[in-house]
């Protein structure tokens, strides 16, 4: 079985003392790529160096996480685009909209949303959205920007939120929460056609259950394979083949 990971910070300190072993644990677990976001300005370096320890393996994207937007964001633009130009990422992001930590530089957030997708649409290249407690202020940012490629990562919302998301042209990134007891993706595994999810862990963040609460890392995705597999009554080879084909389509310019 072959499995993409969308969505892992495996460059970050949490794996610095056994980043060859997890990548290992990853490759048997069937993981075949590996899809690396970016933070912002002080996580680019890190993310660079494991992309070249792990050519064609840990691949890395470029922008700027909404958590990271204050009054100066456009000077973090101006080297998010600097570095985009170079061609060598598969994706503009994480990037997005978050209010659970702060609600400060919403506006400043918006306005890097649209800057970010823009250059998105210049180099042709998928985003990769956050949203905390603004997914439905997220879905209509994207409907008024018009660009219909990329992925809501770690997908919480409702099976209606999904559809407008899908709607859109945009996958459904699911992680550990498909695996908590309330998690309550239960209806939109159920309702959703599996043409729209990708897998991804977010490590090392969200570790799905039995390991919930501990460091994250994508040979977890296996357990998210599984719940997807149970709530949907088919099996593993099927979700592994179909969302395999769903990530190498969203990152197919690469």
């Amino acid at each position: 079985m072959s499995l993409i990971e969308t969505h892992a910070h495996i460059y970050l300190k949490e794996f610095k003392n056994d980043l060859p072993e997890m990548i290992d644990r990853a490759k048997e677990a069937g993981v075949e790529a590996i899809y690396m976001p970016n933070v912002d300005h002080t996580t680019i370096d890190d993310m660079l160096r494991v992309a070249d320890d792990y050519p064609g393996y840990c691949i890395p994207m470029m922008g700027l996480h909404p958590c990271s937007v204050t009054k100066d964001f456009e000077k973090d633009l101006y080297e998010v685009e600097e570095w985009l130009n170079k061609g060598i990422f598969a994706a503009v992001g994480e990037m997005g909209t978050d209010l659970y930590w702060d609600k400060t530089y919403w506006k400043e957030q918006k306005e890097a949303f649209v800057v970010q997708v823009n250059l998105a649409k210049k180099h042709n290249l998928p985003i990769v959205i956050h949203c905390r407690e603004t997914i439905d202020e997220t879905i209509e940012l994207v409907k008024a920007t018009g660009y219909g490629k990329g992925v809501f990562h770690c997908f919480t919302g409702t099976v209606s939120q999904a559809k407008k998301i899908t709607g859109l042209g945009y996958k459904l990134g699911m992680g550990g929460v498909t695996t908590f007891k309330n998690g309550g993706m239960e209806p939109v595994l159920h309702e959703m056609d599996m043409q729209h999810f990708v897998l991804e862990t977010d490590s090392p963040y969200l570790a799905p259950v039995p390991y919930r609460g501990k460091r994250n890392e994508p040979s977890y995705l296996t357990l998210v394979q599984g719940k997807i597999a149970a709530e949907k009554n088919i099996t593993q080879e099927e979700v592994s083949e179909k969302t395999t084909e769903n990530a190498k389509k969203l990152f197919s310019n690469v």
